[in-house]
């Protein structure tokens, strides 16, 4: 066993196979630990117990009330047996006693009543504490998770490209319920623990001092094994943690991409892989068994030693007339249950840390600011629909205040001349007129897609300034300006639903005419109505009951159904096959007829009909104007249509010829070999 520990661990510690794996690695959200508790945290977190805190209220007094309840038990049985129960009864002074039959069966029958009553007052109060505690607990993770998912909306593009979907969903579900299990299991029994044992060591020095004080000789033993317990669980539990991170990752990542496993013939290394992650989980797993194997009989041989120095001085005492049946009876009862809470509270104080610990997480989520949001002062544009970019700089690198600074006061050439800045846009500046239609062709990572994404403020330009409307777009309200854009991308999504509710996205605006007419104008319609429930039909988790294209002629309808000032398309046409093509061809003129429209394409047909074609390369637009006067300049477009478009135009031999000249001497070499 101690060599699969040490096997695991070292696991766990990659060393420096690879220049990656030598890096140091950066500590993620998933192995935060946190403090035990944390009064900031708890503060907080009570005020989203605020509104229920009348319910909350009642919760602590019922199970303050039944820790009282458990306590009286004892007690009656100690009266049962020094009452009517010892050849030599003792009456008593207390008021309990005055109030009981000196018939011995009838008292006996008294005290068994008085025993059952005291059962149910401590069942309503258990079902009272529990019900509201478990009802205000739901309320709490509703409100949390509904800021969580509401702030999430609210954060910039750019905060999903360094977040993964997988920690942000850990957020909304296991954080959230370690939260649910403190308020509901946790603090609770930690307060009802708190509770008897103070009820119950009141309850023993008020009996006999002497004998409480040798019952509590053994506690300084249990805190340092609960100490030790405490101690161990807690980076076991954390390992524990990080495994199942890691299996959850893993298996989604390689369940996703099973086909890919499989074509490659990789299932016996995945299959490895996945059992050196799943043995991490185990080893860290048996951690903990080993801990609580060891702490619960630890607990129990102490207890049992308290119970047994009571039997030993408490039958002195009976021996010697100085202490009654009764309370050598009581003080049993009380040791075997003042040991339970000192047991429980070392659990809890395990969910109490889970909880510190996702509170930390959560909370860390929902201060993270979005970077882009709306003016506190909004200025309307003239409806124009005109796009302007005046001399944009871009970089998706993340820049302190003073870099920004510099970047706003240094020259183009300065700029350029920055070697550690990777600039996707370099002064970029163009104008697309209203209800023109604009092509933006150029090889991947020349900046295409990004110049969308400006456009709608999902990111912030570094330098310069993009109009819509004539105004910068950061002086806009967010919301209005993105209802001017409908996207339709090279891959087309769809959530889980009917093909009506992808089209409409829950805009009520939008009729059944309205969805009708737009899935008619991108030829999807006569498709929809061959379904058993036609726009009813369901569809599976992204799609995946529809092809690719089909997909795609939803996704164009849902643009135009949503009638756009501006319409993009993002290589839309790139993922489709010919008949879908040629059926999104003949709907292009209806949905671009009006409106503004930036095309990113690279398929001959739909740059030719473009009024112009901007020319990206490497960040920087080089190219500018129709396909005809781009042609008669010979440049770089001129080469991008010899090598990608005009051999759609020649027999299969010589494109194949252009083809491999391009591959073995590049654009020119392709070119030339075209151009015989």
């Amino acid at each position: 066993m101690a060599e699969e520990q040490d096997k695991a661990r070292a696991e766990e510690q990659p060393g420096p196979k690879s220049d990656a794996a030598a890096r140091p690695r950066v500590k993620t959200d998933d192995e935060i630990t946190g403090k035990a508790y944390d009064t900031r945290l708890m503060l907080r977190l009570a005020g989203y117990l605020r509104p229920y805190r009348v319910q909350a209220a009642v919760s602590v007094v019922a199970v303050s009330l039944r820790a009282a309840t458990d306590a009286a038990g004892p007690y009656l049985v100690k009266v049962a047996l020094d009452r009517y129960m010892t050849r030599e009864a003792h009456v008593g002074t207390g008021w309990l006693s005055r109030q009981l039959s000196s018939d011995a069966r009838v008292g006996v029958g008294q005290l068994a009543l008085l025993y059952l009553a005291v059962l149910l007052v401590a069942y309503v109060f258990e079902f009272t504490q529990t019900y509201l505690m478990q009802w205000t607990g739901q309320k709490v993770m509703f409100d949390l998770r509904r800021e969580i998912f509401r702030h999430m909306q609210r954060m910039h593009v750019a905060f999903f490209d360094t977040n993964a979907v997988g920690r942000l969903v850990t957020r909304l579900t296991s954080d959230v319920d370690a939260i649910n299990d403190m308020f509901t299991s946790g603090v609770l029994a930690m307060i009802d623990d708190v509770f008897a044992l103070t009820i119950m060591v009141v309850a023993m020095l008020a009996m006999n001092w002497r004998l409480a004080l040798l019952t509590f000789a053994v506690l300084p033993l249990i805190v340092v094994a609960t100490n030790l317990f405490r101690i161990s669980v807690r980076a076991s539990y954390r390992r524990v943690r990080t495994a199942i991170a890691r299996i959850n990752s893993f298996t989604q990542e390689h369940v996703s991409g099973m086909s890919v496993v499989q074509l490659f013939n990789r299932e016996q290394r995945a299959y490895e892989d996945f059992e050196a992650v799943n043995r991490q989980h185990m080893v860290a797993f048996k951690d903990t068994i080993f801990a609580y194997a060891l702490y619960y009989p630890a607990v129990e041989i102490l207890s049992s030693i308290a119970i047994a120095m009571i039997v030993w001085r408490g039958g002195v005492g009976v021996i010697g007339g100085t202490i009654t049946i009764g309370i050598i009876s009581a003080f049993i009862q009380y040791a075997q249950r003042f040991f339970r809470p000192i047991q429980d509270l070392s659990e809890k104080f395990n969910i109490l840390q889970a909880a510190m610990t996702a509170c930390e997480r959560i909370f860390k989520l929902l201060d993270t600011p979005s970077q882009i949001e709306s003016p506190q002062v909004v200025r309307a544009g003239d409806g124009s629909n005109r796009i302007e970019f005046r001399h944009v700089w871009f970089t998706y690198q993340e820049m302190s205040d003073e870099e920004r600074a510099w970047v706003a006061s240094a020259t183009d050439a300065e700029l350029a001349a920055r070697s550690d800045i990777e600039w996707i846009l370099k002064d970029v500046s163009f104008v697309v007129e209203p209800g023109e239609t604009v092509a933006i062709v150029g090889h991947t990572g020349a900046g295409k897609t990004t110049l969308t994404s400006l456009m709608m403020r999902f990111y912030d330009v570094t330098r310069g300034a993009i109009l819509i409307d004539g105004v910068d777009v950061r002086e806009q309200d967010l919301e209005q300006l993105r209802r001017h854009f409908a996207v339709v991308l090279q891959d087309p999504y769809l959530f889980t639903g009917t093909i009506a509710e992808n089209i409409r996205l829950g805009a009520e605006e939008i009729t059944d005419e309205r969805m009708r007419q737009a899935a008619r104008d991108v030829n999807v319609l006569e498709f929809v109505e061959s379904l058993p429930k036609q726009f009813d039909e369901p569809v599976l988790e992204r799609g995946n009951s529809l092809s690719t294209g089909q997909k795609q002629l939803v996704n164009f309808a849902r643009a135009l159904a949503f009638d756009p000032k501006i319409l993009i398309l993002d290589e839309a046409t790139s993922s489709v096959d010919t008949d879908t093509e040629l059926r999104i061809r003949m709907a292009l003129e209806k949905m671009i007829a009006g409106r503004t429209s930036v095309l990113i394409a690279h398929r001959l047909s739909t740059v030719q009909r473009a009024d112009a074609i901007l020319v990206m390369h490497k960040g920087q637009l080089r190219e500018k104007g129709s396909h005809q006067e781009l042609l008669a300049v010979r440049g770089i477009y001129y080469k991008l249509y010899q090598l990608q478009y005009r051999d759609q135009e020649l027999p299969a031999g010589n494109a194949g010829a252009a083809l491999r000249a391009g591959l073995d001497g590049g654009l020119d070499a392709g070119a030339a070999a075209l151009a015989h």
